[in-house]
């Protein structure tokens, strides 16, 4: 047990000064009181806010930024950049991918990201065989991040056809395609070499209901509830308009609409981007509890579109935010840029932060602490006793922040600059991140930069 004094601190109950923090052996926080004494502590100036969790992330995707804003065969949109992805994974290797992986999760712990939720559907060989250790590449993002320190929700990923109707797999997805028995055997193998380890938590990815059929999705369903029942799911649904446009002609109903009336969906759940709904269906998934996982710096990148967040706020859905194809690794710019594409459709301000709120910063924050937690099945985004000492503390100092106090600080550093005021970052109560280093940074750097060069060279 060790002692932390906070000089200025949001707890959940608001803005609190000289709090006195208890942080257990386990990486837990304890007692919590405002206005303690600094004696026997660990002083900590500056403002300390909870860390954020990520709640979407495909880790070997952080290399192929930059390589994939050309024209392909494929219609200028998804489809071209989903070729070169295909010929990108087709020469990662598994210590290819723990490389990009340790330097992503350590890019994301130094802007104030400490938690990811790994949707991990790069399971196979290039020659679509499994691993010798079948679940060869999760243990690796596992490695990567106890390499950089960050807490991680590893979500296998049930891959079984091309498309709607049960279409064969393509040749370029066999690095993905996995049975239900295997999935649930990776999952029972990862829960076993996790735990006892805080900072982990393994759920269960179903791609997409084009890469899932209906009876698939109910037997990985079903064998999940009887290993954890409290298990996060994650999936993919109504992301481009063209799968929206295949669903009806496969089932006549949209995607969301389907997996809400097919599925039992509730909190336990995450409709990653759901950005292409009708009103009915905003409402109905907001209804069924589940958080609605937001990636709004990868979605314009792909062109997808712009989620409908005001309408999901009103209904009272959750929602988190997470960086998926790591065209950004800041929780700040995908805010912001949730924020901003709300301003340019609807042509008004401060949209997230609603009328009767005065922080737009802190109702994004505080959208993005409660829906990723909740998203990754951990006990995180809050400074409360019982939850995973996870925290980022704020320079107070930096010119973003100079002059601001309390919920002024969060609008600073989500609406004022670019460079980053976050200075130090604790994640299951160690710190990996010191006046603004992370503690690995020049190891991982070297390593992912020979790897960056291989691949790209080979493109």
């Amino acid at each position: 047990m060790s002692d932390l004094h906070f000089e200025l601190a949001l707890l959940p109950g608001g803005w609190a000064r000289d709090v006195r923090v208890e942080v257990s052996g386990g990486g837990d926080f304890g007692e919590i009181r405002p206005g303690g004494t600094p004696e026997g502590t660990r002083r900590v100036a500056g403002a300390v806010v909870p860390g954020i969790p990520n709640v979407h992330s495909h880790a070997f995707q952080r290399a192929m930024a930059g390589l994939t804003e050309s024209g392909g065969t494929a219609e200028y949109g998804f489809g071209s950049w989903r070729e070169r992805m295909y010929a990108f994974l087709a020469r990662l290797s598994p210590d290819d991918v723990q490389v990009v992986a340790s330097q992503l999760y350590a890019e994301m712990l130094r802007h104030g990201y400490t938690a990811v939720a790994e949707f991990h559907y790069l399971r196979n060989d290039p020659a679509g065989r499994s691993y010798a250790v079948p679940h060869e590449m999760a243990l690796r993002l596992h490695e990567a991040a106890m390499a950089a320190g960050i807490g991680l929700t590893l979500l296998p990923a049930l891959y079984r056809v091309a498309d709607f109707g049960a279409d064969a797999p393509l040749e370029e997805q066999r690095r993905f395609v996995v049975t239900v028995d295997e999935i649930v055997a990776d999952s029972a193998a990862l829960r076993g070499a996790m735990a006892g380890n805080g900072n982990r938590r393994v759920g269960l990815a179903l791609h997409s209901l084009r890469a899932v059929p209906p009876g698939d999705l109910a037997d990985a369903f079903a064998a999940l509830e009887a290993a954890d029942a409290a298990a996060p799911i994650h999936i993919h649904v109504a992301e481009q308009v063209t799968e929206v446009r295949a669903c009806l002609s496969w089932s006549g109903a949209a995607p969301v609409e389907w997996l809400l009336d097919h599925a039992p969906v509730d909190g336990r759940w995450c409709a990653v981007h759901a950005t292409h709904m009708t009103g009915e269906e905003t409402r109905a998934l907001a209804a069924s509890g589940a958080v609605a996982g937001l990636c709004p710096t990868t979605e314009a990148n792909l062109g997808d579109g712009v989620f409908p967040l005001a309408s999901y706020q009103v209904a009272g859905g959750n929602w988190g935010v997470g960086s998926d194809s790591h065209v950004s690794v800041s929780p700040v710019a995908d805010l912001r840029m949730l924020e901003y594409s709300q301003r340019l459709t609807m042509h008004e301000r401060n949209v997230a932060g609603g009328r009767k709120t005065h922080s737009t910063g802190r109702a994004l924050l505080e959208g993005a602490w409660a829906g990723g937690a909740q998203a990754s099945g951990r006990r995180l985004g809050a400074i409360r006793p019982g939850f995973r000492a996870d925290l980022v503390v704020l320079d107070t100092d930096h010119p973003a922040l100079a002059g601001k106090d309390e919920d002024q600080l969060l609008d600073a550093w989500i609406f004022s600059g670019e460079d980053t005021p976050v200075r130090d970052v604790m994640v299951g109560g160690a710190w990996v991140v010191q006046d603004g280093r992370h503690r690995g940074e020049e190891e991982i750097a070297s390593a992912y930069r020979a790897v960056a060069r291989k691949l790209a060279a080979a493109l």
